[in-house]
């Protein structure tokens, strides 16, 4: 069909103006609004076989072609990169970036068929349904083998409440299910108007009867089921993944169901897919699909559509919705936003990861030279950075705004050309949550690059990368060396320290840079010091 649109066309008097590479087989019907538009000549080949990548304007794949810098540099004329689905893994970001190319993708597309997909493993695995399926095709006949487990009464933990979290959470009702979430993003008041209960991780753990997962994988997000956090379950609990491969750690789950702790598991994804670990898929209690909770032939249908219109409205030179990367703007422009563009972006990972309580507000104000630029685009770069690392969908400058609208977050952003605290240019971001405010400056010096000055009134300076530890502490002598030696057992070498403090003997904070991540033994370990309040690892 795509062939003879492709000759129908090409019979017309229109000449096509725009050419458009479809690497990965989509659906036809998603592809109309490409395929029905004469300025378009759209073609379904593989990147592999096509000679002529120089003349495409725009690249559709899923998650079968990996798009890398070498491939841009061959498609030359290229301007976007589509994903038909969510996770944008397979597309190198920042070389797209670096070549001025858009990618976009389909954050809600799917979000039905995963939540039915997350139910139906959940329903498959109380009730037995697939080992009863293969027993009965196998000739036999054992009722009392498949006892099932009723969802009515249980607890439902959902690790993650974006798009489909929230839509696991109406269906819990259906079920009579009471639904127990962890997002530090999840404020009471939107809790309580959804009708869920927000608790700690810890609590869901200890008392949810199934759990499901449903975050970003990120550092943070990376093994959050693993041999510590399973351990704090109830026993005979469930686990449910149709989120990421690797938010539940496999060799922690193996440990588990071996001992006997974990009832049963439900998987869609994998560490490693096409999943190879014939040991986990050999438990008789785990059920799997092949990482299939998208693919309905609605969904399928829906982010191909959606990708369709996003590249045509981009093409005929409007802003696009959902964009992955830096939004479209003048050379001239870009240049002037980009440092503060970078610093405010830091500032937002960095603000994510300290300020881990629901939140209400995050306030942006800038002083100095830099409230002569654009802006909106620094504050959207700080609440993408913020939201990123803790939503389960794509999040960029253009949607920030209305993903944290639909979590509850307000965002301001104000400008005082006499605050700059001495600096040329100061960024002040201040976040609020319901029982306490964090705030951040910081500011862009051209020799030096992006630098946080101040923290929660504490002076500081600092560069924001790398592998840092952030810690709270009573100003007294010792302290340091305490921290020092600590580190030093654990075999973490420090790079660079930052110490401030307000007054002699009071309260004082530590930013210590060093050369590997800390590990929640680390982390530990510095809480359990007299003098620390608070110690955290920050990832930049």
């Amino acid at each position: 069909m795509i062939e003879q649109a492709i000759a129908d066309k090409s019979q017309t008097e229109n000449k096509a103006i725009y050419r458009i590479l479809v690497s990965d087989a989509m659906s036809e019907q998603g592809l109309s609004p490409l395929l029905n538009d004469p300025r378009v000549e759209c073609v379904q080949q593989n990147v592999a076989d096509a000679d002529d990548l120089h003349e495409y304007d725009a690249l559709l794949v899923r998650s079968a072609t990996t798009v890398t810098e070498e491939l841009m540099e061959k498609m030359s004329s290229l301007k976007i990169i589509a994903r038909a689905g969510v996770g944008v893994d397979n597309i190198d970001i920042d070389a797209a970036t670096k070549h001025g190319i858009v990618v976009v993708n389909a954050p809600d597309g799917n979000t039905i068929s995963t939540a039915e997909h997350t139910f139906a493993m959940i329903c498959s695995l109380l009730r037995k349904i697939p080992q009863a399926n293969a027993s009965i095709k196998a000739g036999e006949w054992k009722r009392k083998a498949f006892q099932g487990t009723e969802l009515r009464g249980k607890t439902l933990g959902i690790i993650g409440f974006g798009r489909i979290g929230s839509q696991i959470a109406k269906r819990v009702k259906a079920f009579e299910m009471t639904p127990y979430v962890f997002d530090p993003f999840l404020t009471k008041a939107r809790a309580e108007k959804l009708g869920v209960t927000v608790a700690s991780l810890d609590d869901v753990l200890q008392v949810a009867d199934i759990i499901t997962v449903h975050t970003p994988l990120t550092k943070e997000t990376k093994g959050l089921l693993g041999m510590k956090n399973i351990g704090k379950t109830k026993k005979g609990v469930f686990l449910i993944n149709c989120a990421r491969g690797g938010i539940i750690d496999e060799e922690a789950l193996k440990h588990y169901l071996r001992e006997g702790h974990i009832a049963g598991a439900a998987l869609d994804v994998f560490e490693e897919e096409p999943v190879a670990d014939e040991e986990l898929l050999a438990f008789d209690n785990v059920i799997a699909t092949p990482h299939i909770a998208a693919s309905t032939k609605e969904a399928q249908l829906n982010v191909a559509e959606q990708v369709s219109q996003e590249v045509l409205h981009f093409l005929e030179g409007n802003p696009v919705s959902n964009s992955i990367n830096l939004p479209t703007l003048s050379k001239e422009v870009y240049e002037k936003v980009k440092p503060y563009y970078e610093l405010t972006k830091k500032m937002g990972f960095l603000l994510s990861q300290c300020m881990k309580t629901p939140v209400q507000e995050i306030e942006v104000r800038y002083g100095g030279n830099v409230a002569d630029i654009e802006t909106s685009i620094t504050t959207r770069s700080l609440m993408a950075g913020f939201l990123s690392p803790r939503v389960d969908a794509g999040v960029n400058d253009v949607n920030a705004g209305l993903i944290a609208k639909e979590r509850g977050i307000s965002f301001t952003e104000k400008h005082s050309s006499n605050q700059t605290f001495g600096y040329a240019n100061i960024i002040h971001a201040v976040v609020h949550g319901e029982d306490r405010t964090f705030e951040v400056h910081g500011t862009f010096i051209k020799e030096y690059g992006p630098r946080i000055v101040k923290i929660n009134g504490f002076n500081v300076d600092f560069v924001p990368e790398g592998h840092l530890i952030y810690i709270q502490h009573n100003d007294r002598p010792g302290v340091i060396g305490k921290m020092g030696q600590l580190l030093a057992e654990h075999n973490v070498n420090i790079a660079t320290m930052q110490v401030g403090r307000q007054e002699e003997g009071g309260d004082a904070i530590m930013m210590v840079a060093v050369d590997k991540v800390a590990t929640d033994e680390v982390i530990e370990a510095l809480k359990a010091v007299d003098e620390i309040h608070f110690a955290d690892r920050i990832e930049l």
